[in-house]
């Protein structure tokens, strides 16, 4: 029998999507099933979106151009001005989501077993990114007793090796939802010049910021404009997860050209999708200023009703829609498959993410899970309650 790649044998199973057929299990049994495991908005995508794709003129589906359109670039161009951020459509290259444009930085920028720091817990799927681009991630544990904030620049400087090649962010963060202040920001970019790294951020929940916080993104630093990237994407923005559209933002042209390579090889982003999320930047900013709101609400109604759970340590995000919960548990892989499986109150239950996929030290988070607070208030307290009664009965 052929042999598969040992690629292939690492790469990593979701922690989010994995224990997708015990719940599917636990539907034909019946169950009403929570989802606290992926951040997919239940917030309507803006109407001027979807009415775009409903009544488009083309006569035939056909390519774009590789880096995407000249239209959809300049209107994002455009839309990064208004934010602070001051590039031109040359610096994008429209992607098949932030997935893909993470994966033409990885091409871009390392070869195989070079290093990338990233602060972890990180987004799961980095550690998939990385197997699939011979990459090798190295941590910098951030601990949810300091609500996840950036380790000190000692830590990361530590870590430096000739191999090392980047530093990598998600800010605010998925799965912690912490939000970099503009001090941490400036304490990184002084790093990725000193040792001359290049500094990935991935901004895809930029508007997703509360308490009075404000974005301060990696690209507003003039004097790394040749060290970073920026990853991008308009699934969380508009509540678009499906479009499948993202994009890669550097000043560094160098970067851009050979990204353009990797992107040439795939041919074009969908096109429909680009016609959706060029009429979507059209969006009103009283659509963002209520999904604040709204989110806000969430995160403390969550948060709130976490603490009443006796035993358990959990982190107050910044932004994005996640936070992390430590548990008194043993293994939080069991505990969510338990869960699915053998536990419901009324026939209701729910479905978490285990933290341990989104760390890639071996052992740590194993405690943990994160809960994407992506659904109404009444089934958060819901949700909770039912976490609250398992735990009274569960056995690890």
């Amino acid at each position: 029998m052929p042999r598969i790649s040992n690629k292939g044998l690492n790469m990593p199973q979701s922690p989010i999507r994995k224990l997708v057929p015990y719940a599917e299990a636990a539907y034909k049994q019946g169950k009403t099933v929570y989802h606290l495991n992926i951040g997919q908005p239940d917030i309507k995508t803006p109407e001027i979106a979807l009415d775009a794709v409903k009544v488009h003129s083309l006569d035939i589906l056909a390519y774009t151009r590789s880096e995407g359109s000249d239209e959809y670039r300049n209107k994002i161009a455009n839309y990064y001005n208004i934010h602070d951020i001051h590039v031109i459509k040359d610096d994008i290259i429209v992607t098949t989501g932030g997935s893909e444009a993470l994966l033409f930085a990885f091409g871009t920028i390392m070869d195989t077993d070079d290093e990338i720091i990233i602060p972890e817990p990180f987004y799961a799927n980095y550690n998939g990114f990385s197997t699939a681009s011979g990459v090798n991630i190295v941590p910098v544990i951030s601990k949810i007793e300091d609500n996840f904030a950036l380790p000190p620049i000692e830590e990361f400087e530590k870590l430096i090796t000739p191999k090392t090649k980047a530093i990598l962010i998600c800010n605010p963060g998925n799965p912690t939802g912490y939000l970099y202040s503009k001090a941490e920001i400036k304490k990184l970019a002084s790093i990725v010049k000193k040792h001359n790294l290049f500094l990935i951020s991935d901004e895809v929940y930029r508007e997703f910021a509360y308490d009075g916080a404000k974005h301060y993104s990696i690209m507003q630093e003039d004097e790394i404009a040749e060290h970073a990237i920026m990853i991008d994407s308009v699934s969380k923005r508009y509540s678009m997860c499906g479009a499948r559209i993202g994009c890669l933002v550097s000043k560094n042209k160098e970067v851009i050209s050979t990204a353009l390579k990797f992107a040439q090889a795939r041919l074009s982003p969908p096109t429909l999708a680009q016609i959706a999320s060029e009429a979507a930047l059209q969006t009103p900013q009283s659509y963002f200023d209520d999904v604040i709101i709204e989110y806000v609400e969430r995160r403390n109604i969550l948060i709130s009703e976490l603490e009443k759970i006796e035993g358990i340590k959990v982190a107050k995000p910044k932004g994005a829609f996640y936070c992390i919960v430590e548990l008194p548990i043993k293994n939080a892989d069991n505990f969510a498959q338990w869960l699915l499986e053998s536990f419901d109150i009324n026939g209701e239950t729910v479905m978490v993410a285990p933290a341990a996929g989104f760390y890639s030290t071996p052992g740590v988070g194993l405690n943990q899970i994160r809960i994407a607070y992506v659904l109404n208030k009444d089934s958060l307290v819901k949700a909770v309650n039912i976490l609250k009664e398992a735990l009274k009965v569960y056995k690890d």
